[in-house]
């Protein structure tokens, strides 16, 4: 990477953009709604049932201007960006949600929380990995736990983190892709049994939608 380019990385005016699309959001409390993506490339965490993988090395992404990205979101009719990845909390989001919310956008983020926060955004969802377990800070502010669950232990997974959320946070159990068919049935008579948690599927699968 340039130098001049790993400066403004460094101070997240530039971010390393793997894609950026309008779609329809397929997961969690937004499912079913409009929204831009924009995901950022790199991440440490090392899911192996990560579905983006591709995304995991930063510098397979070229480092690109916040200004550019608010040009291609402006081209859209979207009134919400979804901030995912990778881990976009590896990168400064402060410039970048400024600028959004400067322009009237509203902001979420997707995160395993496993790096600080940064940025002011509308909208938090936390979906923590064992991998790399989410930064305390980051758990009693956010809007939306959304656990995936890939075995039964992920159930307790779960719980540990419900406890420490604050109390209107919205709460998920999103069946892993591959394990769908197994899961789904103990998810749905957990989430019966415990009726404060939700079901999140992949619905933008099913669409066959990004």
């Amino acid at each position: 990477m340039k130098k001049e380019h790993q400066e403004l990385v460094d101070k997240g005016i530039m971010l390393p953009l793997m894609e950026a699309f309008y779609t329809i959001q397929g997961e969690g409390f937004y499912s079913g709604t409009p929204a831009f993506f924009l995901r950022i490339g790199g991440c440490d965490v090392g899911c192996h049932w990560c579905d983006v993988k591709e995304s995991w090395n930063a510098d397979l992404h070229p480092p690109t201007h916040i200004d550019d990205m608010l040009i291609n979101i402006q081209s859209s009719p979207a009134k919400t960006v979804v901030v995912t990845g990778g881990e976009p909390l590896m990168w400064n989001m402060g410039p970048l949600t400024e600028l959004l919310k400067r322009n009237g956008i509203n902001v979420h983020i997707e995160t395993s929380g496993a790096y600080p926060l940064s940025g002011t955004f509308d909208w938090i969802c936390l979906s923590p990995k064992k991998n790399s377990p989410p930064q305390k800070a980051i758990i009693p502010v956010a809007n939306e736990l959304k656990v995936i669950i890939h075995n039964l232990n992920d159930f307790k997974w779960a719980e540990e983190f419900s406890v420490q959320c604050k109390h209107d946070c919205k709460l998920f159990l999103q069946p892993e892709w591959s394990k769908e068919k197994e899961m789904m049935p103990k998810i749905i008579d957990y989430v019966m049994s415990k009726p404060q948690w939700n079901i999140s599927l992949q619905t933008h699968k099913y669409m066959g939608i990004p």
